[in-house]
């Protein structure tokens, strides 16, 4: 008769050891939980027989999660490359018969369709989401922005003819009241949010440093 030796590496052959789907979060995230939940209009009690605010909440989360902007403006024919603003090229004019307008550029400012009127939560509702429970850091909030595939030229001239755009998953670091904007960061091929050094991004970037 021998005792029971349990192996070193334990704990490594359990994680292997997966029989269909768990409820356990197995995948690495800089965001915080709450901030993927959608916001429902729906009291916290109600009445027996009634949908339970948790079960619509869920329902909710995985139908926005369903949706993705590149494909539903694909779908109407828009072309999201075409959505940004380019420096006017007199060269390349583009004549009647190609059906474009060669005096005005096919370009409208965001301001002219921006409407926050029928929002459910205000820019700083939607930031103060990285706060999580007892924690003094602000994590990023995922989203999606129209972004340069190439930084380094994206950041030079935004408006260069030859950068490419495409809708991009974010975290969103902060935003800016007086000028309406937000400051994102990329997310890497794991979906996380780091710097440089591989640490995570918080407070919109602020370090003791700057």
């Amino acid at each position: 008769v021998t005792s029971f030796k349990m192996p070193e590496d334990f704990l490594s052959i359990l994680d292997k050891q997966m029989i269909g789907p768990t409820t356990r979060k197995i995948k690495k995230s800089h965001f915080p939980a709450q901030s993927f939940l959608p916001k429902v209009q729906i009291p916290f009690q109600r009445l027996p027989g009634q949908l339970p605010r948790a079960i619509e909440v869920d329902r909710k989360r995985q139908l926005y999660l369903s949706f993705d902007i590149a494909e539903l403006l694909a779908s109407k024919a828009i072309d999201s490359n075409e959505l940004m603003p380019r420096h006017h090229d007199p060269d390349n004019m583009p004549t009647i018969g190609e059906r474009k307008d060669p005096v005005f550029p096919i370009y409208l400012p965001l301001k002219v369709f921006d409407d926050t009127e029928y929002d459910c939560q205000t820019p700083e509702e939607w930031i103060l989401l990285g706060l999580e429970p007892g924690s003094q850091d602000r994590k990023p909030v995922p989203g999606k922005a129209l972004l340069p595939t190439d930084d380094v030229l994206g950041h030079e001239d935004p408006k260069n003819q030859t950068l490419i755009y495409k809708w991009m998953d974010v975290g969103v670091l902060d935003y800016d009241k007086e000028t309406e904007l937000y400051l994102v960061h990329k997310t890497d091929k794991d979906g996380l949010v780091q710097d440089e050094e591989g640490r995570p991004i918080l407070n919109g970037g602020i370090t003791p440093e700057g």
